[in-house]
């Protein structure tokens, strides 16, 4: 890890497997590096996989294999600007369709209890706006689970969908 900053990510003994699939999921993303422990320590021994090093959409992360002690919530997420409703849709339906769950307004969560906002710029543009845009962008997107880039996008010209 060679940046200023990095985010500790504490998973219950499935860093590398989250980091795996994060990699194959996202472009810009890969595992950089799997540090073995020097010795026993709380919930693991000497030899096992202690740190992954990885990184998301060029982000950098450490996995943490610390055990069940630290569950994660929604006070943390990644958020994932798309473009597309099909680039919106593939992350969606990689992290849903890999044993994690549809929550509201374009959050999911992966099964390692990890919460990602999958966004589009339709929507956050729209919010920026302001005033009745980001009023109709914002109701319009509060019913979903998965954000649909027509409804913001007919929401925002003040259409019904």
């Amino acid at each position: 890890m060679t940046g200023k900053i990095s985010m500790c990510i504490w998973y219950d003994h499935a860093a590398r497997e989250a980091a795996e699939f994060y990699a194959e999921t996202f472009p810009d993303s890969r595992v950089d590096a799997v540090h073995l422990a020097p010795s026993d320590f709380p919930g693991g021994k000497q030899g096992d996989e202690l740190t992954v090093e990885f990184t998301v959409l060029g982000v950098s992360c450490l996995g943490l294999n610390g055990g069940p002690a630290f569950p994660h919530t929604e006070a943390f997420s990644f958020q994932v600007h798309t473009d597309t409703q099909e680039e919106t849709d593939r992350y969606w339906n990689a992290i849903v369709g890999n044993g994690g769950a549809e929550s509201q307004c374009g959050w999911c969560k992966d099964k390692w209890g990890i919460n990602w906002q999958i966004t589009p710029r339709a929507l956050t543009d729209a919010m920026a706006q302001g005033g009745d845009v980001a009023r109709r962008a914002f109701e319009a997107m509060m019913p979903m689970q998965k954000i649909d880039i027509a409804a913001i996008e007919a929401a925002v010209r003040g259409e019904k969908s």
